[in-house]
């Protein structure tokens, strides 16, 4: 009796031992099952919010970081100095608008501090998008390219300079001729003209005690004063003087001013260059027509010691001067 008594005993505590390890496993694994559930779906979505960020452009971070930041257009252009026309192109993606070149970048740069977009970050997307802008204009066919990116003023404003170049040929040639006919007709009094002429050079000289007139020399950087008029319509207009940068808005009755001393860089939009005039000291200085290089979409620039000679002497601006 003892002894059934005992096995009776073993057994139950046998089918106690069992279901409580039963009960355990089942329990692991419910945890388990979970715990791995919970960092699938975490790293699905942390792989759906890297890629929802990769797929925004340029333009898009950059409005979302100033709306996430409730940082309206016109705070960013008073704070950062950049044209409202300028920021919206930017968050538009399209940079056609803009100067080109180094303004470009200072502004992706300046935004994008100011509305908490890494810099670099910044500068390398809008890279990719210049690099893929040029790349689809030069695979582009000619007769579907925009008429916004081709300057049909300045090629309709030929004719006119073709018309005036000839009236002014013509009449140069009408009085070469009628000189030559007149020495031809007086040639004694021609004679006579020239000798009155030495003698009231010689005469002049020895006035003068062997002082000789100066020729107007060229400013140099202490003394310069540059002045950019717009003729007719307002020129959004980009410089760096001694290294400080602005975007002037500049009208008829508002010129900007400047008188850097060591250099000054100048840039605004090809298309509005019969709207605009530049003087150095008083001096009327012809801008250049298009570009240095002809995918470039704003006229760009520079005044130096090294160079400010040769513009007074030629009286324009030319590239490689």
């Amino acid at each position: 009796m003892l002894n059934v008594t005992r096995t009776l005993y073993n057994n139950q505590a046998r089918n106690l031992t069992i279901k409580r390890f039963e009960t355990i496993d089942i329990f692991a694994l419910t945890t388990i099952y979970f715990n791995f559930k919970t960092k699938f779906l975490l790293s699905n979505r942390k792989g759906h919010d890297n890629i929802d960020k990769m797929s925004l452009t340029l333009g898009e971070k950059l409005r979302q970081a100033r709306e996430a930041r409730d940082i309206t257009i016109s705070e960013v252009a008073e704070q950062t100095r950049i044209s409202p026309l300028y920021i919206e192109a930017i968050e538009n993606n399209d940079y056609r608008t803009l100067p080109g070149g180094i303004f470009n970048k200072g502004f992706v740069k300046s935004f994008a501090k100011y509305v908490g977009v890494e810099e670099q970050e910044a500068l390398q997307d809008y890279s990719r998008v210049i690099a893929e802008q040029e790349g689809s204009q030069g695979n582009e066919p000619k007769t579907y390219r925009p008429e916004v990116l081709t300057d049909d003023r300045t090629s309709s404003s030929k004719l006119p300079t073709i018309i005036f170049a000839v009236i002014i040929l013509g009449l140069m040639t009408w009085g070469i001729l009628a000189f030559l006919n007149y020495i031809k007709e007086n040639p004694e009094q021609t004679q006579n003209t020239n000798s009155n002429s030495l003698l009231n050079s010689a005469e002049n000289t020895n006035r003068i005690s062997g002082e000789t007139p100066t020729p107007a020399n060229a400013p140099s950087m202490n003394d310069l004063r540059v002045e950019f008029r717009a003729l007719n319509s307002p020129i959004s207009l980009s410089s760096v003087s001694d290294g400080k940068r602005a975007v002037i808005s500049v009208t008829p009755d508002k010129p900007a001013v400047f008188e850097p001393k060591d250099n000054l860089k100048l840039g605004f939009a090809k298309s509005l260059v019969q709207n605009a005039q530049l003087t150095i000291n008083g001096k009327q200085i012809k801008l250049p027509l298009a570009p240095e290089t002809s995918n470039r979409i704003a006229i760009e620039f520079e005044i130096n010691k090294d160079n400010i000679g040769r513009i007074w002497q030629n009286g324009e601006i030319t590239f490689g001067n």
